[in-house]
């Protein structure tokens, strides 16, 4: 079969989806769009000799002759990026995440049904090793029926805020709310699986020194506690506490499955610990294991970023494209399953902790209630539903904070550019 012709928005983020590219049997890049010179310029330099069209405005990049659409550019911008791109008869990869608002969601599904075109959501924490094969095992029924499970991303930004804000105000990262970016967390729980969420309560931190420092205004970090549709519950944390963990764990009716801790120096998101009985009520301990994942099939994987599962999603996309009905996608409804929760749960916080029902969006008749609901963190898309950053409002920070991390960018990209 042809290469899926593959063109990407974002060449910061999107660089990793363009070496997925550069090597792959089943894909080539074709085109790049970015606004930011400099980094059109690293991708030139990184890519010549090959034929790929160079891009500043989306309005011509759109336009260019292929077949699919990486969406790399900012987070908040993606829903209008994919609605825009399927109706111009290309597929989608959409980074995450998939929308900022419930209106945006409404147009996106309705968007994917029209359009019939292949929409991915690229929640790579999904496809790194350990969440893959609790996914595998969780569907060959281990442990039985899912009752309860935890999703930890806690990731220190401060060291890097800079590299990702680039000293920018209105950067999405510093006016975002606290269960905004919930889907590295949550998602893994729901694509193992595979159940829809129904309900959500939301807690937030206060707002420490750190966030100060970096110029973000939302509280340390967020927690999500999720209701699915089978009565169980699932616990999310992700943000900005000091040191970093991602770790997942989810508990059957006949047993537990749970990747390894970070600091516990057995590999990480490359092993599982699993303890099942045979039958429920067994207390047997049949299976019992402790697997180390990474097969030879997977050395291509492991040349790429967050354990392989830049490689695995963007894999899983390709496939699908060229026809693969197996492919391991994330479509749009698993996405705002993912997603939503962590626009309720802020609402729940507003509300000073009243439980928020979910939509169910593949639901026609559940979509008008929100097709106007513009409630984000973002005045350009809020209008007079405008949210706080935080319970206690959004916060005032000093314009010097930002010009400290403008001036740190400004050096991270001297350095870049000398080396």
């Amino acid at each position: 079969m042809k290469k899926v012709r593959v063109g990407v928005l974002g060449a910061h983020r999107g660089l990793s989806m363009i070496e997925y590219c550069l090597g792959a049997d089943n894909a080539e890049v074709v085109a790049v769009c970015d606004k930011a010179p400099y980094e059109l310029e690293r991708v030139m330099r990184s890519t010549e000799g090959k034929s790929i069209a160079f891009y500043p405005d989306f309005d011509s990049f759109i336009k260019h002759d292929m077949d699919a659409v990486v969406l790399a550019n900012y987070a908040f911008e993606h829903a209008p990026f994919a609605i825009r791109t399927m109706s111009e008869g290309k597929h989608v990869f959409s980074e995450v995440l998939p929308v900022q608002t419930l209106k945006e969601a409404v147009e996106l599904v309705e968007a994917v049904e029209r359009t019939g075109m292949v929409y991915a959501y690229g929640e790579n924490y999904c496809y790194m090793a350990a969440p893959a094969e609790m996914r595998k095992l969780y569907r060959e029924g281990v442990i039985g029926e899912f009752e309860y499970g935890e999703g930890n991303y806690v990731h220190n930004c401060e060291p890097i805020w800079h590299e990702i804000t680039y000293g920018e105000p209105d950067h999405w990262r510093n006016n975002m709310f606290s269960t905004f970016y919930c889907t590295h967390s949550l998602g893994p729980i729901i694509h193992i699986t595979g159940l829809r969420p129904v309900s959500v309560v939301g807690f937030e931190s206060s707002m420490n020194d750190r966030r100060f420092r970096t110029g973000a205004r939302c509280a340390d970090f967020g927690i999500e506690m999720v209701t699915l549709e089978n009565g169980s519950l699932v616990k999310s944390i992700h943000g900005n506490l000091y040191k970093n963990n991602t770790s997942y764990v989810v508990y059957g009716s006949k047993g537990r499955m749970e990747s390894a801790r970070e600091e516990a120096g057995a590999g990480g998101q490359d092993r599982i610990y699993v303890n099942a009985d045979m039958v429920e009520g067994g207390y047997d301990g049949a299976h019992r294991a402790e697997t180390y994942l990474p097969a030879e099939k997977d050395e291509q994987a492991k040349a790429f970023g967050h354990g392989g599962s830049d490689f695995r999603s963007m894999y899983s996309f390709i496939e699908k494209i060229r026809g693969d009905e197996t492919a391991d996608v994330i479509g749009v409804y698993e996405a705002l399953d993912m997603c939503l929760p962590g626009l309720f749960a802020f609402r729940s916080i507003l509300a000073g902790g009243k439980p928020m029902d979910i939509p169910d969006l593949r639901d026609p008749g559940a979509r008008d209630f929100w097709r106007n609901d513009t409630a984000c963190t973002m005045p350009e898309v809020a209008g007079d539903m405008l949210l706080p950053t935080r319970r206690g409002g959004t916060p005032d920070v000093p314009g010097s904070v930002y010009e400290k991390m403008r001036l740190k960018w400004e050096e991270t990209l001297r350095k870049r550019n000398e080396g």
